[in-house]
């Protein structure tokens, strides 16, 4: 007998691959899309091109999900397997929203079917080759689920429609820079437009952890609307600051650039660790306190306090889109539970005559406005005051305002209050 060895698969590009198994993962609720993709690509090391493309993908499938699973559907079984599909939902975007040739298309997936062993190379052929874009609906305007986009047009009004039409473009890179980094970054070819907050929106010419600016800490990625809520609290310069929930500590860091004694509250250790880790990088310095915030803290009052809660995200789906798959209402009413915990004990630590902002990176009425006004109305020795400083566009929430979540900036509810002067503690 002559033994015929197999012929070879077709090359596929690996970044195709890549994003598929990224995919793979956040579709499961393994992981957000930003670690796993970061994670990949650190141990990929693709030629920028490529981890470029697999981006696009990846943030692609995610943002058209519902218009490329109303697309697919009719053609599969509900027990098609997930590797299936998943090669299948990327596919159709790169044919439907990326403008790959529909040739390159099919030919890419069927040989990463074929090579990478992900789906029948057949199925994969029949489908890419039928699969046509739905017909226009609310999902197809809005890629939103109906209550998430009905709340959206209650936050917006008017905007909403522009702002359905943002949520689906690339997310830009927002940095805080120094004078040198301005330069450096500059000098590297990248490209800077000066942007709200104080921000620049940046074009960088290499990859960020790359550039002299970033290793040098003269660079901290954050969204204008992120800094607004630091600025709502007005001059800090030489005073105490208590960051609450601070998590991975950006805006301790943003609070220190300014000069303010910051001291940083977490439930998670590890997330300190990531903040030590990125005020060192900075050349800044906060305390920490490990604390679960639905208890009262053992901390001196201070002059001023920021609860960035913990919250849905709902205010950034342009660069979470994944959190459109996952939020439920239920889910949103859980978070606004937990954050109507959190505040008082977060006011408890407001001196007399001293400043509380609120935020929350989220449009949902539940976890902005109704919590602040359940709390005022229950806490008669604060009050509500407008918010300073806030250059982001934004509209009036109840005692606060809404950030508006189009050209690149996330959506935050931010609310300032201010304890009566006469109030005592305790």
């Amino acid at each position: 007998m002559t033994f015929t060895p197999r012929p070879r698969p077709e090359a596929f590009n690996p970044a195709r691959e890549l994003a598929v198994r990224v995919l793979l993962r956040v579709l499961a609720g393994e992981s957000f899309a930003a670690p796993a993709l970061d994670a990949a690509l650190q141990k990929a090391h693709l030629p920028g091109r490529d981890a470029g493309l697999a981006t696009h993908i990846v943030y692609g499938t995610l943002r058209h999900f519902p218009s490329l699973d109303t697309a697919l559907s009719p053609m599969l079984t509900g027990d098609t397997h997930p590797k299936v599909r998943t090669l299948l939902l990327a596919g159709a975007f790169e044919k439907l929203y990326l403008d790959t040739p529909p040739h390159a298309v099919v030919s890419e997936y069927v040989n990463l079917a074929r090579g990478a062993r992900l789906a029948p190379p057949g199925l994969v052929n029949a489908v890419l080759r039928r699969i046509e874009a739905p017909a226009p609906s609310q999902v197809t305007r809005t890629e939103l689920p109906g209550w998430l986009a009905e709340t959206y047009r209650a936050a917006y009004g008017a905007q909403a429609e522009a702002v359905f039409a943002d949520l689906l473009t690339p997310q830009p890179l927002w940095l805080s820079v120094s004078e040198a980094g301005f330069r450096s970054l500059e000098a590297e070819g990248s490209r800077l437009n000066p942007g709200p907050q104080g921000t620049d929106r940046v074009e960088l010419s290499r990859p960020l952890r790359e550039t002299e600016a970033f290793t040098r800490g003269w660079a901290q990625p954050i969204n204008p609307a992120s800094l607004a809520c630091v600025d709502a609290l007005g001059e800090v310069q030489g005073e105490r600051v208590l960051d609450l929930a601070g998590g991975a500590g950006i805006k301790a860091a943003m609070l220190a650039a300014r000069g303010a004694q910051v001291t940083s509250v977490d439930l998670l250790p590890h997330k300190h660790e990531q903040a030590r880790a990125n005020l060192g990088r900075l050349g800044l310095q906060a305390e920490f306190l490990t604390h679960d915030l639905t208890q009262p803290v053992n901390l001196p009052p201070a002059a001023h306090v920021l609860l960035d809660a913990p919250c849905t995200g709902s205010g950034t789906l342009r660069s979470h889109p994944e959190i459109k798959l996952r939020l439920t209402p239920h889910a949103v009413a859980a978070a606004a539970a937990l954050q109507a915990q959190m505040l008082p004990h977060a006011a408890a630590l407001v001196a007399p005559g001293g400043t509380l902002v609120y935020s929350v990176c989220s449009v949902t009425p539940q976890e902005g406005p109704e919590v602040i006004a359940g709390f005022l109305a229950g806490h008669p020795e604060f009050e509500a005051e407008a918010v300073p400083e806030v250059e982001v566009p934004h509209v009036p929430a109840g005692d606060g305002l809404l950030t508006v979540p189009e050209g690149g900036i996330d959506g935050f509810f931010i609310a300032r209050l201010r304890r009566r002067a006469d109030s005592s503690i305790g």
